[in-house]
């Protein structure tokens, strides 16, 4: 499984608008057929430069359906962001391989 994670810094001059846009965004996103679901988290740690920051994880069926996302749909996504929010939103993106995955199993 490949997971393409997104961490979002947002300025508090448009973060109930830019999380009301997210809303609908990842659906959008979802909608491409290409992920088998996201999720969507606020990451807690105090920013210096000021804002919140968020990471949303899409998970993709393979890298083949990533890369697909990648040369179809992810630039004019983002162009959608960019142009609503500007620079009140730095985004940085990264692509991961499920290595192993760990369960409590019950007793």
């Amino acid at each position: 499984m490949i997971i393409y994670n997104i961490t979002l810094n947002i300025d508090d001059s448009i973060h109930e608008d830019w999380r009301a846009w997210m809303k609908q965004h990842i659906p959008t996103v979802l909608s491409t057929g290409l992920f088998s679901k996201a999720v969507f988290t606020k990451v807690l740690v105090d920013e210096e430069l000021g804002g919140t920051t968020y990471s949303v994880q899409y998970f993709a069926h393979s890298r083949a359906a990533l890369k697909t996302y990648h040369e179809q749909y992810a630039q004019r996504l983002q162009a959608d962001g960019l142009k609503r929010f500007g620079d009140k939103m730095l985004a940085f993106r990264t692509e991961l391989e499920l290595v192993d995955e760990f369960h409590v199993t019950q007793k």
